[in-house]
């Protein structure tokens, strides 16, 4: 019997997480939440072929990179994808920096500029997440929705 691949679990290494605002960590956990509930994601053996899942993931940064660490019981050995985070660092910067905005417009109740801002916001996620899933296409496979809860999570990984 085969099974979907996806991704079973999700870790942050806590020891690269920075600790941020509580609205960045709010969805820090909702992605995972999102992620866990619903995902393709597919590994792609030597010869292109899907290796079976479910996968248990872990996301760390060092040295200005972040790195996924994918184990499966059908994986002879842990799957190791070691991305830079320089083609990252402006769409995170800007998508930081939107977040912001959005959080203080929320406060404010401004709807029309919430509305405005969360274009903006869309449009810098679905950004990274076309980075991530083209940096990643060699090795895996996914949709833009895991591509764009993945991107939640380098931006909560991501130190400056």
């Amino acid at each position: 019997m085969t099974t979907t691949p996806h991704i079973a679990s999700i870790t942050l290494d806590g020891i690269t997480i920075k600790t941020r605002t509580p609205e960045v960590e709010y969805e820090r956990n909702v992605a995972i939440a999102d992620l866990i509930e619903w995902n393709h994601f597919a590994i792609k053996d030597g010869d292109g072929k899907h290796a079976e899942g479910p996968y248990d993931i872990t996301l760390s940064t060092a040295e200005n990179r972040v790195t996924f660490t994918a184990n499966s019981s059908t994986l002879e050995s842990p799957l190791v994808v070691s991305l830079t985070l320089a083609p990252f660092r402006s769409v995170i910067k800007d998508y930081f920096l939107i977040c912001e905005s959005y959080f203080d417009a929320v406060k404010s109740g401004n709807m029309p500029r919430i509305e405005a801002i969360d274009m903006s916001r869309r449009g810098l996620h679905n950004e990274g997440a076309e980075l991530i899933s083209e940096l990643m296409a060699e090795k895996v496979t996914m949709d833009s929705e895991t591509a764009r809860r993945l991107f939640t999570l380098i931006c909560a990984l991501h130190l400056k």
